[in-house]
C-alpha cells in the first residue's frame, strides 16, 4: 500500500494507493478510485508539478458521471520516486521516460481489473504525454486534452534564448540546474490567488495550496535546463507527428499564459474530427475552475466519452 492523503483529496471514498514498478526499476504511486465504474475507467495523465490528490475532486465528478478513474504520479513528482538529488528540481532524463510511466499505469490499471472501456482525460504537460501515448497505441476509446502542453507560451524573443540556454546547458553539462527565471519553491506556494496563473476560483485556488502546505513532500519546483530541453523537442516533434485516429475533444482557456495556445489551435486543425472548445474567462486549470465553467466542461466530456463508446 502506498500513502493516499484522502482528506485532502476529497475523491471518492474507496480510493486507494498502490506502489508500482517501472521497467527501468523506478516507483511510481498510482492511486484509483471508484474501482467498479459502471461506465469504463478514466485515466488521467497530470501535468508538471501535480499529484494524485489534486485530481480527487476530478474523480469525484467522473464518479458521478458513472467513471472509474486512476492516476499515477509521474517520475520525479509527487511521491513518486525523484531523479535529482534535490526533490524540488524538476526533472526527467528523457521525455520519452513518460512513456515508461504510462506503461507501468496500464498494466496496473489491467492488474486491479478497472472497468472498460478506457478513456483518457490529459491536463497540460499529461498532454505533451498523452498525444505521445496515443501515437503509441495506448487503449483508450477517445481522449480529452485540457490545456495541453503542445507549446509553452513565450514572447518570441524568448523562445530562440530558451532553446539556446538549454541546448548549451545541456551540451555543457549543466542540465541539472534549475532554468534561469524559475524559483526552487513550488509555485502555488509562493502565489496569492489574485496573481495567480491557474484558476479564477478562490475556493479551489486555496483548496489546492491547502494540499502542498499541508504536505510538502507533495510540492516541485521550477524544471531543470535539461528537462526544458527535453520538453521542447518533444512538443516540436508533437507538432509534426500524424494525427492519431482517437476521437479527441480538447478545452483552452481564453485567460491561457502557461502553454501556447495557437499551437493547441493549430494541432487540432490537422487532426481529423478532433474538436477544441474554448472556455471564456478560464485559466490554465479548465478542470478546477469556477463551478459553473467545470459544469460545462463535464458535460461536454460526458457527451464525448458517451458518443464514443462510454456505457
Amino acid at each position: 500500500m502506498a500513502p493516499l492523503h484522502a482528506v485532502l483529496a476529497q475523491g471518492p471514498r474507496d480510493g486507494a494507493a498502490r506502489w508500482i514498478l517501472t521497467g527501468d526499476g523506478l516507483r511510481l504511486r498510482a492511486v484509483h478510485w471508484n474501482r467498479t465504474g459502471p461506465r469504463g475507467t478514466v485515466l488521467l495523465f497530470s501535468g508538471r508539478t501535480e499529484y494524485a490528490e489534486k485530481y480527487g475532486r476530478i474523480a469525484a465528478d467522473l464518479a458521478r458521471l458513472g467513471f472509474a478513474s486512476l492516476v499515477v504520479d509521474w517520475r520525479g513528482q509527487g511521491l513518486s520516486d525523484r531523479l535529482r538529488a534535490d526533490r524540488a528540481l524538476g526533472h526527467v532524463e528523457h521525455f520519452s521516460d513518460y512513456q515508461r510511466d504510462v506503461a507501468a499505469m496500464v498494466a496496473h490499471g489491467r492488474e486491479i481489473g478497472l472497468p472498460e472501456p478506457w478513456f483518457l482525460l490529459a491536463h497540460s504537460m499529461g498532454g505533451a504525454i498523452g498525444l505521445r501515448s496515443l501515437l503509441e497505441g495506448l487503449p483508450v476509446r477517445a481522449a480529452v486534452f485540457s490545456a495541453p502542453m503542445w507549446g509553452i507560451q513565450m514572447t518570441g524573443a524568448l523562445k530562440p534564448v530558451a532553446w539556446s540556454v538549454s541546448e548549451v546547458g545541456r551540451q555543457l553539462g549543466l542540465g541539472h540546474l534549475l532554468t534561469p527565471g524559475q524559483e526552487p519553491m513550488c509555485y502555488i506556494t509562493r502565489c496569492d490567488f489574485a496573481g495567480n496563473t491557474l484558476t479564477s476560483d478562490r475556493e479551489t485556488f486555496e483548496w489546492i495550496k491547502g494540499q502542498v502546505v499541508a504536505e510538502p513532500e507533495l510540492g516541485l519546483g521550477g524544471p531543470s535546463l535539461h528537462w526544458l530541453n527535453e520538453a521542447l523537442r518533444e512538443m516540436r516533434r508533437l507538432m509534426s507527428a500524424r494525427a492519431p485516429e482517437t476521437p479527441t475533444l480538447a478545452f483552452i482557456g481564453t485567460d491561457e499564459i502557461i502553454v501556447d495556445p495557437g499551437r493547441v489551435h493549430r494541432r487540432i486543425a490537422t487532426w481529423p474530427g478532433a474538436r477544441l472548445v474554448t472556455i471564456p474567462t478560464a485559466r490554465h486549470e479548465v478542470l478546477m475552475e469556477t463551478p459553473a465553467i467545470r459544469a460545462r466542461v463535464l458535460r461536454e466530456i460526458d457527451a464525448h466519452f458517451r458518443e464514443n463508446g462510454a456505457g
